[in-house]
């Protein structure tokens, strides 16, 4: 069946429609007066008494063609749970009105059929079948009530759209955690080999010259990276699949920062590292994934500033009596639309894209563990001056 108007049947105002609606149709389609008020007033029937019954029900008023002659359909649904059979009126009179009228169950729903021959003198065809829905897809409201009618089908067919969107990129997005999860693991194993072994021929003391050991250290180093990329991809991938999980302890924070610091001391030896330590404090964290977010924060205000700067490292109690830990450099800084956006993921500013490599996940991982610490992380920054990133951690009580 080819649709031409299809009605939602909820109340009384739908009768009123289904009737005209089932009047203009015949109408268009050429039909005498007298077929197209038998048509409607059968339509009109069942419309009726599925109203009576269910707000939920629908008719569809469409053409069919069995070989060379066309038929006026009109389908009208309703649930399944509901039961009418011909000895009810509405059955009654409509059967005694059109040539065709059988009830059948279709997709979980009950589905009466009524159809009416159309004359083969009004020579239908796929031309004057397309013309006419196009009439009835233009044509204005039959009222106010239609209007409103038509706007919430509009809405809920565009509700179902979104819907439907975000069913499908919720798909997408779960196949490509999955895919970099699994792409990450097999790129991980041999890379880690490749640093094994690297390291292992560096130590092969008077077996290498100085030119093959400079080209292993660069080997070294570049592989560390690709390690470190290899892991924030399966840390992105473990919080976007809610697997990223903690082993908190009770650490003392200025032992466990001043370790840290002490660390990464040897890896970025070309600026003057600082550290202003508070006074005794206790805080629950994993350390491992807490000493992911310090590296992260210390090696951007290395990266981003000149050789030979400092870079400051303060623990403080705020006063919300919170652990404070705030690492400050001279770097190049950042514009107020950078602040904005510097946690999210992937972001990347578009001039420091040009001149410093990354993909933007650190940051967003960092601010990630931070909160799930029950802390919060901000950055101050002025451009050309340079920028001040903060985090707080919830402090253990002092046992007495």
């Amino acid at each position: 069946m080819t649709e031409i108007v299809s009605i939602s049947l909820e109340n009384e105002m739908d009768l009123v429609l289904a009737h005209k609606r089932s009047m203009k149709v015949a109408e268009k389609i050429g039909l005498t007066v007298a077929t197209q008020t038998t048509f409607a007033t059968a339509v009109s029937e069942i419309a009726r008494a599925i109203i009576e019954h269910t707000d939920h029900g629908n008719l569809t008023i469409g053409l069919e063609q069995n070989q060379q002659r066309y038929s006026l359909v009109a389908s009208m649904s309703y649930g399944i749970e509901i039961k009418f059979d011909k000895s009810d009126a509405g059955f009654y009179y409509a059967q005694k009105l059109v040539p065709e009228f059988y009830l059948v169950e279709e997709d979980g729903k009950n589905r009466i059929y009524m159809k009416m021959g159309i004359p083969r003198s009004l020579k239908m065809d796929p031309v004057k079948i397309n013309a006419l829905k196009k009439f009835f897809a233009d044509e204005e409201p039959l009222n106010a009530y239609e209007e409103i009618k038509l706007r919430n089908k509009s809405l809920h067919k565009l509700a179902g759209e979104k819907e439907e969107e975000l069913r499908q990129s919720k798909i997408i997005n779960e196949q490509k955690t999955e895919f970099i999860s699994i792409a990450s693991h097999e790129i991980k194993t041999p890379i880690t080999i490749i640093k094994a072994y690297t390291q292992m021929a560096k130590a092969l003391d008077g077996q290498c010259s100085d030119q093959v050991k400079v080209i292993l250290d660069k080997v070294d180093v570049q592989t560390t990276k690709l390690i470190t990329l290899i892991q924030q991809l399966l840390d992105i991938s473990k919080i976007e699949n809610g697997s990223f999980q903690y082993l908190k302890e009770v650490t003392e924070l200025n032992a466990f920062v001043q370790e840290i610091v002490e660390i990464i001391k040897y890896i970025i030896p070309n600026h003057e590292i600082t550290l202003t330590l508070c006074e005794e404090t206790h805080v629950q964290v994993d350390k491992l994934r807490m000493e992911q977010v310090l590296s992260n924060l210390i090696g951007n205000a290395a990266k981003y500033s000149q050789k030979n700067t400092p870079i400051n490292i303060t623990c403080t109690i705020n006063n919300k009596g919170f652990a404070q830990i705030t690492i400050t450099d001279q770097g190049i800084g950042m514009s107020s639309t950078t602040i904005e956006s510097i946690f999210n993921k992937f972001y990347r500013d578009k001039d420091v894209m040009q001149t410093h490599a990354g993909l933007g996940m650190g940051l967003y991982i960092a601010s990630k563990i931070v909160s799930d610490h029950d802390g919060e992380i901000w950055v101050e920054s002025k451009e050309g001056q340079g920028s001040s990133f903060s985090f707080t951690l919830p402090a253990e009580p002092v046992a007495i």
